[in-house]
């Protein structure tokens, strides 16, 4: 599980616009990197996933500053301030345990909720909670929302 958080907490992805292009670049550096992504929430200042790594899971690094450097270049020059720190840094947690990641993969879809966006994830447009309800089997969704999401302990400051 990854998070990545802007710098002093600023709302650099204040726009559906800025939100749709960090979604798209997100899904393109894993795909670049063959991360595939389980689970993902993007807001105003910081952004979820949950991800399968390859092979060599030492190629996140890479991954995530690909993805930092190409969309901080973009919203710098969206915003006329080239050179201007975006991006503050990430945490990634490895998940070892089956309950850990059913209970992270509902702390991702339902972040917006947790942050008062939205009532339902699955309303929430740049989340994987309507992606999920959709394309995963029924029981498998159910079980997930099921757990707690309470003691999950992921920095969440924003």
């Amino acid at each position: 599980m990854v998070t990545g958080g802007t710098y002093l907490k600023a709302h650099y992805l204040h726009s559906p616009e800025r939100k749709d292009y960090f979604q798209q670049k997100l899904f393109e550096c894993a795909a670049e990197f063959d991360w595939q992504l389980q689970a993902w929430s993007i807001l105003s200042n910081h952004y979820h996933f949950v991800g399968r790594s390859p092979e060599d899971p030492s190629t996140l690094r890479h991954f995530i500053a690909k993805l930092h450097m190409t969309t901080a270049k973009e919203f710098n020059l969206q915003d006329d301030q080239p050179g201007r720190k975006v991006w503050f840094q990430y945490w990634d947690t490895l998940i070892t345990f089956q309950r850990s990641y059913l209970a992270r993969l509902n702390y991702v879809h339902n972040n917006p909720v947790k942050h008062g966006l939205v009532t339902r994830a699955e309303d929430y447009r740049w989340c994987s909670a309507a992606w999920f309800a959709q394309n995963a089997p029924k029981s498998f969704v159910e079980t997930v929302s099921r757990f707690k999401t309470d003691k999950v302990s992921v920095f969440d400051e924003f």
